[in-house]
């Protein structure tokens, strides 16, 4: 089963790692934040955790195969 492509907001992950969305989008480009998503089993099926590293900040999000933001 293909995993589907999602998309988060980049203002929202900027924000909560206390970035300009700008240069968040200037070290995703430059490889500089890492991403983990974990996919929901169980009672969280159809739901994603995504995680988004750089430095020693993290900012983590459940959301829906289309990125939106879930029990937000």
């Amino acid at each position: 089963m293909p995993h589907p492509r999602l998309e988060i907001d980049g203002a929202m992950v900027a924000q909560a790692l206390g970035l300009e969305v700008a240069a968040f989008r200037q070290l995703m480009d430059d490889g500089k934040v890492r991403v983990l998503c974990e996919r929901g089993t169980g009672e969280d099926a159809g739901t994603w955790r995504a995680s988004f590293y750089h430095g020693t900040r993290r900012a983590r999000f459940v959301v829906d195969a289309r990125g939106r933001p879930v029990g937000a």
